[in-house]
């Protein structure tokens, strides 16, 4: 089936390609983002795949479907960058990547944590000049701490599972319990006592509507003085100005994020040799108690296979007519 590939970096095109060898798919990689002025890129293509800072609302799902496109396939398991009411309206079915190593995105999370705490990024900056000076880079021990998991699905529990190796206090809050969190030691409470007893939280939640910033300047208020914040879900889960705030402030001892909220006009390009007016950004990467990745969490040679690998089956299956075991949610 004639697809066309939004947002295709090079390692999109390799392993989407390995993955389509025997399928067979005609795949027209486009290195733009999809929008509503490449959204024409697309003609004649009866599937698109997009990626999480692609735009597919109404407007241009509605472009898509005038010139045939009748799937759109997002190389991620979250969908909020995608119109999923204007989707159904318009006839288009949508599917997504329900499962792809949790593991990769876990382990990157507790990576960020122990790099903000121990200082692992200026100690690497300052040897590399010749200084190995200590002064400046004391940070925690692990052992004891109590760490807040909001979210504990898949990547959520998995976390909790490291962090129950380094001898943690686990901590936890969702809508919907897993016994699998509890048999760690887990304890569920609201989200409120979790912020204020938890000397570290990380985020492994969807961005919902009622997610929406749901570490703004209130919550952050409310967390244990010091805490450590670690994000490598969505951007939008925190309100980024309140957490500059918190960091002046000292209520917040440390930000490790690989998600951003304005991060579509930034991620997965090289802006080294331009001017980035994005002041928030800028501003965040200059506390020394801040780390700042470019959405890599998932980056793992396993993730990626299994998402190329679903991505390829699930437009076969389309093309085929067959149920479509991974389409979002109505």
């Amino acid at each position: 089936m004639k697809t066309a590939v939004y947002s295709a970096r090079r390692y999109d095109k390799t392993m989407l390609a390995q993955a389509n060898a025997d399928a067979g798919h005609e795949l027209r990689f486009l290195e733009d983002r999809l929008s509503r002025e490449t959204a024409i890129l697309a003609e004649g293509c009866a599937a698109v795949c997009v990626f999480v800072n692609d735009t597919v609302d109404a407007e241009v799902l509605g472009i898509l479907a005038g010139q045939g496109t009748r799937l759109v396939a997002t190389r991620s398991t979250g969908y909020n960058h995608v119109d999923a009411h204007a989707a159904r309206e318009l006839g288009i079915a949508v599917v997504r990547v329900t499962d792809y190593s949790p593991n990769s995105v876990a382990e990157f999370a507790v990576g960020l944590l122990l790099a903000v705490n121990r200082k692992i990024a200026r100690a690497s900056v300052r040897t590399r000049e010749g200084n190995f000076d200590l002064d400046g880079l004391m940070g925690f021990d692990l052992h004891g701490k109590t760490v807040g998991v909001i979210g504990t699905g898949k990547i959520g529990t998995i976390f909790a599972r490291i962090m129950a190796g380094f001898g943690c206090t686990l901590v936890g809050y969702d809508r919907y319990p897993t016994p699998a969190f509890e048999a760690l030691g887990g304890r569920y409470i609201g989200v409120d006592e979790l912020l204020a007893c938890s000397d570290v939280v990380s985020l492994h939640c969807p961005l919902l509507d009622e997610t929406h910033h749901i570490v703004n300047a209130a919550a952050l208020a409310r967390v244990k003085r010091g805490c450590v914040l670690v994000n490598t879900s969505r951007g939008g889960l925190v309100d980024t100005e309140a957490a500059v705030q918190a960091l002046k402030s000292g209520q917040l001892g440390g930000l490790a994020i690989d998600v951003y909220e304005q991060e579509a006009s930034l991620f997965f390009q090289d802006l080294s040799s331009t001017i980035i007016t994005d002041d928030v950004i800028q501003r965040l990467v200059s506390f020394p108690n801040v780390i700042v990745t470019g959405h890599q969490a998932f980056f793992t040679v396993e993730a990626i296979g299994q998402i190329m690998r679903t991505t390829i089956d699930s437009i076969g299956a389309f093309e085929r007519g067959e149920e479509l075991v991974n389409r979002i949610p109505d």
